[in-house]
């Protein structure tokens, strides 16, 4: 009789839910040697001093022992830094990306046969529709018009026919960049509100932004109390952090934190985010300066022979057409210089690129590699 070998996988495999079975793991593309342009990273490091620090905070932690009292902390200290309102909570996530799934796990049905919906706009952040599925949620995506603008008649439609149990609204958008109407977000929020949904605002690009949803939160809180805003430092310029935030109607938070891990934001984590923030002037002054090579940036896209169309951004990112966008990527990847090829990810985005906004030597070689490659 011919047994099968026990330490072979393929049995193990069959276990393996077979709808993850058939996804493609999310892929970071190798960066070694390349201009890494591709992941809307903030391109400035500390100062040295700052460094120096930092690194004598880290060093001091007692790694033995659990996360503790820092994290409520760090609770207050972002909670001060967002101008969180009365009757709000935060909780933490290892990025932003925990926190989708946290929501999204909070609000599944296991076991009942239901399957809730999860909407959002589309083409927007990859993870919605991935962490939907890995919880048991189906996503619904609501194409935006050929300028990115919400189509607000079609989103109130999908509300009243879908009745999701929870949206997402980027603000801004990735990949982009649009801040959309204010108004037509508010009506969207309402109208999903209406029918007993959660929507979560996603401000991962908010130092970017001209504008900033917890105003609303804070003029109108009744509107508002099934919102959910979230944001994240790796934009404010930790991304190597890994440190996400998620502010609310406490009611609402208190649910969500019921589904966290415990000890999910590592003691590292927690003291540099502090640390961070003890320091936020140097951050903020780090925004404006590619704020301003944004608008550089965009001028210089605009005048480029080629470059069939460049839209606005309210982030560090700039989405363009350009007539082969597999031909250009290609060409800037040789020339050491990584962007994103977005043009597969919707058909709104046909030959498309995104570029990351960075220092102004940075987009000068990514400029110069992107005339080439057109």
């Amino acid at each position: 009789m011919t047994h099968a070998d026990p330490s072979s996988p393929l049995q193990a495999l069959a276990r393996i839910r077979p709808d993850v079975r058939a996804m493609h793991a999310y892929a970071v593309q190798p960066a070694t040697g390349m201009l890494k342009m591709d992941a809307m990273e903030n391109p400035f490091r500390l100062p040295a001093h700052l460094q120096a620090a930092l690194g004598q905070r880290l060093g001091a932690l007692a790694l033995n022992r659990y996360p503790g009292e820092r994290m409520a902390d760090l609770q207050a200290a972002l909670a001060r830094h967002a101008g969180m309102p009365e009757g709000h909570r935060i909780v933490l996530g290892n990025g932003s990306d925990e926190l989708i799934g946290l929501v999204s796990l909070a609000c599944a049905r296991p076991g009942t046969g239901e399957r809730p919906v999860v909407l959002a706009p589309v083409p927007g952040f990859v993870m919605y529709a991935m962490s939907a599925q890995l919880q048991g949620l189906d996503f619904v995506g609501v194409p935006l018009t050929p300028d990115f603008a919400l189509d607000e008649p079609a989103m109130l439609a999908a509300i009243a026919r879908h009745r999701p149990a929870i949206t997402f609204i980027a603000y801004p958008n990735n990949p982009t960049a649009t801040l959309w109407d204010e108004g037509a977000v508010q009506r969207i929020i309402d109208a999903a509100g209406a029918q007993g949904g959660v929507v979560v605002v996603d401000e991962a690009y908010q130092p970017f932004a001209s504008r900033t949803w917890i105003d609303r939160m804070r003029a109108e809180p009744a509107r508002n109390a099934h919102v959910l805003l979230m944001r994240t430092l790796s934009k404010f310029g930790l991304a190597g952090v890994r440190l996400g935030y998620l502010i609310g109607a406490a009611a609402l938070v208190a649910e969500i934190d019921k589904v966290r891990p415990p000890y999910n934001v590592s003691v590292l984590n927690c003291e540099a985010a502090l640390f961070a923030l003890e320091h936020a002037e140097v951050f903020a002054a780090q925004a404006a300066e590619l704020r301003a090579q944004r608008t550089e940036l965009l001028a210089a896209l605009r005048a480029m022979p080629g470059v069939e169309k460049v839209w606005d951004s309210q982030a560090n990112m700039v989405l363009v057409r350009v007539a082969d966008s597999a031909k250009a990527y290609e060409g800037m990847k040789t020339r050491s210089v990584l962007v994103k090829n977005v043009s597969t990810m919707h058909p709104l985005l046909a030959n498309c690129l995104r570029l990351t906004v960075g220092a102004a030597e940075d987009n000068t070689q990514m400029l110069a590699a992107l005339q080439a490659s057109l």
